[in-house]
Protein backbone atom coordinates (compact mmCIF):
# COMPACT_ATOMS: atom_id res chain seq x y z
CA UNK A 1 0.00 0.00 0.00
CA UNK A 2 1.27 3.35 -0.99
CA UNK A 3 1.21 6.07 1.41
CA UNK A 4 3.50 8.40 -0.22
CA UNK A 5 2.28 11.75 -0.71
CA UNK A 6 3.96 15.19 -1.74
CA UNK A 7 3.40 18.60 -0.41
CA UNK A 8 5.29 21.73 -1.46
CA UNK A 9 7.67 19.68 -3.67
CA UNK A 10 8.37 17.46 -0.63
CA UNK A 11 8.10 13.54 -0.89
CA UNK A 12 6.25 12.40 2.32
CA UNK A 13 5.69 9.23 3.60
CA UNK A 14 1.90 9.60 3.94
CA UNK A 15 -0.16 12.31 4.24
CA UNK A 16 -0.33 12.62 8.16
CA UNK A 17 1.23 15.45 9.88
CA UNK A 18 1.10 17.12 13.56
CA UNK A 19 0.35 20.45 12.81
CA UNK A 20 1.58 23.26 15.70
CA UNK A 21 0.71 22.60 18.76
CA UNK A 22 2.33 22.38 22.44
CA UNK A 23 3.33 18.73 21.63
CA UNK A 24 6.48 19.92 19.47
CA UNK A 25 7.97 22.00 22.44
CA UNK A 26 9.54 19.03 23.73
CA UNK A 27 11.51 17.22 21.36
CA UNK A 28 10.85 13.92 22.34
CA UNK A 29 7.22 13.98 21.48
CA UNK A 30 8.96 15.21 18.24
CA UNK A 31 10.65 11.55 18.17
CA UNK A 32 8.21 10.18 19.24
CA UNK A 33 6.00 11.18 16.13
CA UNK A 34 8.31 10.33 13.59
CA UNK A 35 8.07 6.98 15.49
CA UNK A 36 4.49 6.60 15.05
CA UNK A 37 4.10 7.43 12.09
CA UNK A 38 4.25 11.37 11.39
CA UNK A 39 5.24 12.26 8.20
CA UNK A 40 6.36 15.51 8.85
CA UNK A 41 6.01 17.91 11.90
CA UNK A 42 5.01 21.80 11.89
CA UNK A 43 6.51 23.25 15.08
CA UNK A 44 5.17 25.42 17.06
CA UNK A 45 4.81 28.99 16.44
CA UNK A 46 7.34 31.63 16.84
CA UNK A 47 5.12 35.06 17.36
CA UNK A 48 5.67 38.62 16.02
CA UNK A 49 5.26 39.58 18.92
CA UNK A 50 8.17 37.57 20.44
CA UNK A 51 10.64 38.98 18.05
CA UNK A 52 9.34 42.93 18.19
CA UNK A 53 9.88 42.25 21.76
CA UNK A 54 13.58 41.31 21.98
CA UNK A 55 14.27 43.32 19.38
CA UNK A 56 12.89 46.60 21.21
CA UNK A 57 14.95 45.12 24.51
CA UNK A 58 18.29 44.82 22.95
CA UNK A 59 18.31 48.24 21.80
CA UNK A 60 17.07 49.24 24.52
CA UNK A 61 20.19 48.08 26.40
CA UNK A 62 22.48 48.80 24.02
CA UNK A 63 21.37 52.52 23.91
CA UNK A 64 20.35 52.99 27.64
CA UNK A 65 22.44 55.99 29.44
CA UNK A 66 23.94 56.96 26.34
CA UNK A 67 22.59 60.07 25.58
CA UNK A 68 24.83 61.39 28.00
CA UNK A 69 28.11 60.71 26.89
CA UNK A 70 28.19 61.98 23.08
CA UNK A 71 31.11 59.14 22.03
CA UNK A 72 29.59 56.42 23.97
CA UNK A 73 27.39 55.42 20.95
CA UNK A 74 30.18 54.92 18.47
CA UNK A 75 31.20 51.77 21.19
CA UNK A 76 28.62 49.80 20.05
CA UNK A 77 27.39 47.98 16.69
CA UNK A 78 24.47 48.40 14.71
CA UNK A 79 21.42 46.18 16.38
CA UNK A 80 21.52 45.04 12.69
CA UNK A 81 24.78 43.54 13.42
CA UNK A 82 23.22 41.38 16.04
CA UNK A 83 21.50 38.09 15.92
CA UNK A 84 18.35 39.30 17.79
CA UNK A 85 15.10 37.24 18.45
CA UNK A 86 13.96 34.25 20.30
CA UNK A 87 16.98 31.85 19.84
CA UNK A 88 15.48 28.86 22.00
CA UNK A 89 13.21 28.74 18.94
CA UNK A 90 15.98 28.51 16.43
CA UNK A 91 17.66 26.09 18.80
CA UNK A 92 14.88 23.82 18.92
CA UNK A 93 14.75 23.58 15.36
CA UNK A 94 18.32 22.67 15.27
CA UNK A 95 17.89 19.99 17.83
CA UNK A 96 15.01 18.66 16.41
CA UNK A 97 16.93 18.11 13.12
CA UNK A 98 19.64 16.08 15.15
CA UNK A 99 17.23 13.73 16.31
CA UNK A 100 14.61 12.97 13.38
CA UNK A 101 15.05 12.20 9.88
CA UNK A 102 11.80 14.16 8.82
CA UNK A 103 10.96 17.11 7.69
CA UNK A 104 10.30 19.87 10.50
CA UNK A 105 8.24 22.81 9.33
CA UNK A 106 9.03 26.08 11.09
CA UNK A 107 5.49 28.36 11.86
CA UNK A 108 5.77 32.07 12.08
CA UNK A 109 2.54 33.69 13.77
CA UNK A 110 2.20 37.23 12.66
CA UNK A 111 -0.41 39.65 10.98
CA UNK A 112 1.44 42.47 9.82
CA UNK A 113 4.35 43.67 7.16
CA UNK A 114 7.78 43.92 9.29
CA UNK A 115 11.09 42.76 10.09
CA UNK A 116 10.00 39.81 12.00
CA UNK A 117 9.54 38.42 8.76
CA UNK A 118 13.27 38.86 7.93
CA UNK A 119 13.45 35.75 10.50
CA UNK A 120 12.70 33.27 8.44
CA UNK A 121 16.25 33.67 6.81
CA UNK A 122 17.30 32.30 10.46
CA UNK A 123 14.97 29.87 10.58
CA UNK A 124 16.37 28.58 7.47
CA UNK A 125 19.46 28.34 8.37
CA UNK A 126 18.56 26.36 11.58
CA UNK A 127 17.65 23.59 9.23
CA UNK A 128 13.86 24.05 8.52
CA UNK A 129 12.73 22.25 6.02
CA UNK A 130 9.72 24.67 4.95
CA UNK A 131 8.04 27.48 7.21
CA UNK A 132 4.44 28.18 7.53
CA UNK A 133 2.98 31.06 7.92
CA UNK A 134 0.44 31.67 10.66
CA UNK A 135 -1.26 34.79 9.51
CA UNK A 136 -3.23 35.41 12.51
CA UNK A 137 -5.30 38.89 11.43
CA UNK A 138 -8.30 40.01 12.96
CA UNK A 139 -9.07 43.57 11.55
CA UNK A 140 -10.93 45.47 14.33
CA UNK A 141 -10.46 49.03 12.44
CA UNK A 142 -13.88 50.12 10.84
CA UNK A 143 -12.05 52.25 7.92
CA UNK A 144 -10.00 49.07 6.90
CA UNK A 145 -11.21 47.67 3.59
CA UNK A 146 -10.65 44.32 2.58
CA UNK A 147 -8.54 45.56 -0.25
CA UNK A 148 -6.22 46.49 2.48
CA UNK A 149 -6.48 43.63 4.74
CA UNK A 150 -6.12 41.20 1.48
CA UNK A 151 -2.68 43.03 0.47
CA UNK A 152 -1.80 42.68 3.72
CA UNK A 153 -1.45 38.95 3.42
CA UNK A 154 0.38 39.13 -0.25
CA UNK A 155 2.92 41.19 1.65
CA UNK A 156 3.98 39.28 4.01
CA UNK A 157 4.22 36.56 1.74
CA UNK A 158 6.44 38.08 -0.65
CA UNK A 159 8.75 39.64 2.44
CA UNK A 160 9.16 36.41 3.73
CA UNK A 161 9.60 34.92 -0.16
CA UNK A 162 12.47 37.21 -0.29
CA UNK A 163 14.17 35.97 3.01
CA UNK A 164 14.43 32.47 2.00
CA UNK A 165 14.73 29.85 -0.68
CA UNK A 166 13.00 26.77 1.25
CA UNK A 167 9.13 26.56 0.58
CA UNK A 168 6.58 28.81 2.24
CA UNK A 169 3.10 27.66 3.03
CA UNK A 170 0.47 30.27 4.12
CA UNK A 171 -2.19 29.03 6.81
CA UNK A 172 -5.22 31.44 6.51
CA UNK A 173 -8.23 31.91 7.47
CA UNK A 174 -11.80 31.17 5.40
CA UNK A 175 -12.70 34.91 6.09
CA UNK A 176 -12.69 36.81 2.73
CA UNK A 177 -15.21 38.27 0.12
CA UNK A 178 -13.76 35.75 -2.08
CA UNK A 179 -11.84 32.82 -0.92
CA UNK A 180 -11.01 31.42 -4.54
CA UNK A 181 -9.81 34.84 -6.13
CA UNK A 182 -7.47 34.92 -2.08
CA UNK A 183 -6.24 31.60 -2.95
CA UNK A 184 -5.21 32.29 -6.40
CA UNK A 185 -3.61 35.86 -5.30
CA UNK A 186 -1.54 33.60 -2.66
CA UNK A 187 -0.52 31.26 -5.65
CA UNK A 188 0.01 34.34 -8.19
CA UNK A 189 2.24 36.00 -5.48
CA UNK A 190 4.58 32.91 -4.71
CA UNK A 191 3.02 30.61 -1.85
CA UNK A 192 4.23 27.06 -2.14
CA UNK A 193 0.92 25.89 0.09
CA UNK A 194 -1.77 26.83 1.44
CA UNK A 195 -3.06 25.30 4.82
CA UNK A 196 -6.97 25.60 5.25
CA UNK A 197 -8.01 26.58 8.11
CA UNK A 198 -6.74 28.68 11.06
CA UNK A 199 -9.26 28.69 14.00
CA UNK A 200 -9.65 31.90 15.31
CA UNK A 201 -8.94 31.82 19.04
CA UNK A 202 -12.59 33.34 20.47
CA UNK A 203 -12.80 34.46 23.95
CA UNK A 204 -15.51 33.98 26.59
CA UNK A 205 -17.01 35.77 29.24
CA UNK A 206 -16.46 34.79 32.67
CA UNK A 207 -19.90 35.56 35.00
CA UNK A 208 -18.93 35.46 38.48
CA UNK A 209 -15.95 37.79 37.70
CA UNK A 210 -16.61 39.68 34.95
CA UNK A 211 -14.08 39.43 32.99
CA UNK A 212 -13.02 38.53 29.56
CA UNK A 213 -10.86 35.19 29.70
CA UNK A 214 -9.32 32.40 27.07
CA UNK A 215 -10.98 29.35 26.08
CA UNK A 216 -9.55 27.30 24.17
CA UNK A 217 -11.54 24.98 22.50
CA UNK A 218 -10.56 21.70 20.65
CA UNK A 219 -11.91 20.96 17.19
CA UNK A 220 -13.99 18.03 16.56
CA UNK A 221 -15.31 16.51 13.37
CA UNK A 222 -17.46 18.91 12.59
CA UNK A 223 -15.13 21.59 11.92
CA UNK A 224 -13.68 19.59 8.77
CA UNK A 225 -16.52 20.31 6.34
CA UNK A 226 -15.72 23.99 5.83
CA UNK A 227 -11.80 23.14 4.45
CA UNK A 228 -13.45 20.29 2.98
CA UNK A 229 -15.57 22.22 0.68
CA UNK A 230 -12.69 24.67 0.10
CA UNK A 231 -9.93 22.28 -0.90
CA UNK A 232 -12.83 20.45 -3.11
CA UNK A 233 -13.56 23.74 -5.00
CA UNK A 234 -9.59 24.65 -4.91
CA UNK A 235 -8.20 21.31 -6.46
CA UNK A 236 -6.53 21.40 -9.41
CA UNK A 237 -7.29 25.26 -9.94
CA UNK A 238 -4.25 26.29 -8.44
CA UNK A 239 -0.63 25.25 -8.32
CA UNK A 240 0.32 25.53 -4.30
CA UNK A 241 -0.21 22.43 -2.28
CA UNK A 242 -3.26 21.92 -0.30
CA UNK A 243 -2.91 20.83 3.51
CA UNK A 244 -6.39 20.32 5.35
CA UNK A 245 -6.28 21.30 9.29
CA UNK A 246 -9.32 21.24 11.89
CA UNK A 247 -11.25 18.58 12.59
CA UNK A 248 -9.53 15.74 11.35
CA UNK A 249 -10.17 13.06 14.32
CA UNK A 250 -9.77 9.83 12.29
CA UNK A 251 -9.15 7.77 9.04
CA UNK A 252 -12.22 8.83 7.76
CA UNK A 253 -12.08 12.28 7.48
CA UNK A 254 -8.52 11.98 6.49
CA UNK A 255 -9.51 9.82 3.49
CA UNK A 256 -12.45 12.48 2.91
CA UNK A 257 -9.73 15.14 2.62
CA UNK A 258 -7.48 13.56 0.40
CA UNK A 259 -10.61 12.67 -2.05
CA UNK A 260 -11.42 16.56 -1.83
CA UNK A 261 -8.37 17.08 -3.31
CA UNK A 262 -5.51 17.42 0.14
CA UNK A 263 -2.16 17.03 -0.51
CA UNK A 264 -1.97 16.52 3.30
CA UNK A 265 -3.58 16.31 6.55
CA UNK A 266 -2.98 17.76 9.76
CA UNK A 267 -3.28 16.76 13.26
CA UNK A 268 -3.93 18.56 16.18
CA UNK A 269 -6.96 18.29 18.65
CA UNK A 270 -7.01 14.76 18.61
CA UNK A 271 -3.55 13.79 19.80
CA UNK A 272 -4.10 16.20 22.28
CA UNK A 273 -6.79 13.93 23.13
CA UNK A 274 -5.87 10.91 22.24
CA UNK A 275 -1.36 10.93 22.46
CA UNK A 276 0.70 10.86 20.05
CA UNK A 277 0.26 7.26 18.87
CA UNK A 278 -3.22 7.72 17.48
CA UNK A 279 -1.15 8.53 14.77
CA UNK A 280 -0.60 5.03 14.41
CA UNK A 281 -4.15 3.88 14.52
CA UNK A 282 -5.41 6.43 11.91
CA UNK A 283 -2.30 4.91 9.30
CA UNK A 284 -4.09 1.16 10.17
CA UNK A 285 -7.33 2.46 9.37
CA UNK A 286 -6.80 3.98 6.66
CA UNK A 287 -4.42 1.13 5.25
CA UNK A 288 -7.77 -1.24 6.08
CA UNK A 289 -9.94 0.64 3.99
CA UNK A 290 -7.94 1.31 0.96
CA UNK A 291 -7.22 -2.22 1.44
CA UNK A 292 -11.25 -3.20 1.35
CA UNK A 293 -11.96 -0.11 -1.37
CA UNK A 294 -8.99 -1.14 -3.32
CA UNK A 295 -7.24 1.93 -4.04
CA UNK A 296 -3.12 0.71 -4.32
CA UNK A 297 -1.88 4.50 -3.11
CA UNK A 298 -2.82 8.11 -1.93
CA UNK A 299 -2.73 9.09 -5.40
CA UNK A 300 -5.55 7.29 -6.58
CA UNK A 301 -7.52 8.48 -3.87
CA UNK A 302 -6.52 12.33 -4.55
CA UNK A 303 -9.07 14.84 -6.05
CA UNK A 304 -11.15 11.83 -6.83
CA UNK A 305 -14.45 13.51 -5.39
CA UNK A 306 -13.11 17.53 -5.95
CA UNK A 307 -15.48 19.90 -7.53
CA UNK A 308 -13.78 19.27 -10.74
CA UNK A 309 -14.35 15.48 -10.73
CA UNK A 310 -17.33 14.84 -8.69
CA UNK A 311 -20.41 13.58 -10.51
CA UNK A 312 -22.71 16.56 -9.60
CA UNK A 313 -19.98 19.65 -9.25
CA UNK A 314 -23.05 21.86 -7.87
CA UNK A 315 -22.51 20.07 -4.89
CA UNK A 316 -20.39 22.34 -3.12
CA UNK A 317 -22.51 25.12 -4.32
CA UNK A 318 -25.40 27.49 -3.72
CA UNK A 319 -27.65 25.08 -5.74
CA UNK A 320 -27.23 21.85 -2.96
CA UNK A 321 -27.72 24.94 -0.15
CA UNK A 322 -31.58 24.63 -0.63
CA UNK A 323 -31.51 21.32 -1.41
CA UNK A 324 -30.19 20.24 1.85
CA UNK A 325 -32.57 22.47 3.38
CA UNK A 326 -35.75 21.32 1.74
CA UNK A 327 -34.99 17.29 2.38
CA UNK A 328 -33.86 17.48 5.76
CA UNK A 329 -35.79 15.87 8.72
CA UNK A 330 -35.79 16.57 12.27
CA UNK A 331 -34.43 13.40 14.11
CA UNK A 332 -38.05 12.83 15.83
CA UNK A 333 -39.49 12.55 12.32
CA UNK A 334 -37.12 10.26 11.27
CA UNK A 335 -37.71 7.94 14.31
CA UNK A 336 -41.29 7.14 13.05
CA UNK A 337 -40.42 6.43 8.87
CA UNK A 338 -41.42 3.09 8.25
CA UNK A 339 -37.40 2.17 7.39
CA UNK A 340 -36.88 2.41 11.30
CA UNK A 341 -39.31 0.15 11.79
CA UNK A 342 -38.57 -2.62 8.58
CA UNK A 343 -34.75 -1.35 8.22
Amino acid sequence: MDLTTTYMGMTLRSPLVPSASPLSEDIDNIKRMEDAGAAAVVMHSLFEEQITLERYELHHHLTYGTESFSEALTYFPEPANFRVGPEEYLNHIRKAKEKVAIPIIASLNGSSVGGWTDYARLIQQAGASAVELNIYYVPTDIELTSEQIEQTYIDILQAVKTAVTIPVAVKLSPYFTNMANMAKRLDNAGADGLVLFNRFYQPDINLENLEVQPNVLLSTPQAMRLPLRWIAILYDRINASLAATSGIHNARDVLKMLMAGANITMLCSVLLREGINHIRCIEQEMRTWMEKHEYESVQLLQGSMSQKNCPDPSAFERSQYMKALQTYKPEWQRMYEPSSYFG
